[in-house]
């Protein structure tokens, strides 16, 4: 599949992980898990692990822990495959 494609199946999604405070650590097995059993997780950055850092830069450095795709980022929001 296409980024393009990806992105227009992400759309609808809900966002199922959520990362907080305790930051992309606390969330790296549970993204890995989910990855295994779909093609596409939302996943979202609280206000409270953005912390200094933007969105992009965090949705990276979680995609390069769990060796996933990132598809795209959105606000507050990230897609992995």
């Amino acid at each position: 599949m296409t980024d393009q494609e990806l992105r227009k199946q992400a759309h609808d999604l809900d966002v199922t992980v959520w990362v907080g405070k305790a930051g992309i650590d606390a969330v790296v097995d549970e993204l890995a898990d989910q990855l295994d059993d779909r093609t596409l997780v939302k996943v979202k950055f609280l206000r409270s692990a953005r912390g200094g850092t933007d969105t992009a830069e965090l949705a990276g450095e979680l995609a390069a822990a769990v060796d996933a795709e990132l598809i795209e980022t959105r606000g507050n929001t990230a897609v992995f495959h």
